[in-house]
């Protein structure tokens, strides 16, 4: 397992790697470091996501689930919705307009659990983040 570094919204986060998902979390790594907008969940309730459009990744599903835990992320190859990256900072149960969706979970939050809840509320008062992924 690798470490990755997350700051979005002047907060700061470290995400260990899953090791049940080395495919994804290989190909991640390789895009770091990362920048991207982070925005709150349309439809998963207590989340915060990174809309991906038609990005490939180039891996596909591995360890996914639809009911991720506070702190985990989860990247959805795409399919039956648009490709994503999903962070669960309350509540949370991956869908879309087209239903449940399941993404794999490839990074867990490991410090800065405690400010979940204050990105979750400032992303969906403040709207769009930056977000950025480092390699510790």
């Amino acid at each position: 397992m690798s470490l990755i570094k997350i700051t979005v919204g002047g907060l700061h986060f470290l995400g260990e790697t899953h090791p049940d998902a080395p495919l994804t979390v290989a190909a991640f790594s390789k895009l770091l470091p990362y920048r991207q907008k982070l925005i709150h969940v349309r439809w998963s309730g207590e989340g915060c996501w990174v809309p991906l459009g038609d990005f490939q990744l180039g891996v596909g599903f591995e360890n996914h689930t639809s009911h991720p835990s506070v702190g985990d992320m989860l990247f959805y190859p795409g399919g039956y919705s648009e490709t994503e990256i999903i962070l669960a900072y309350g509540a949370c149960s991956f869908s879309s307009k087209m239903g449940q969706l399941a993404g794999n979970h490839f990074l867990t939050i490991v410090e800065g659990r405690e400010q979940l809840r204050q990105l979750g509320n400032k992303v969906l008062w403040e709207g769009a983040q930056d977000v950025l992924f480092e390699a510790v």
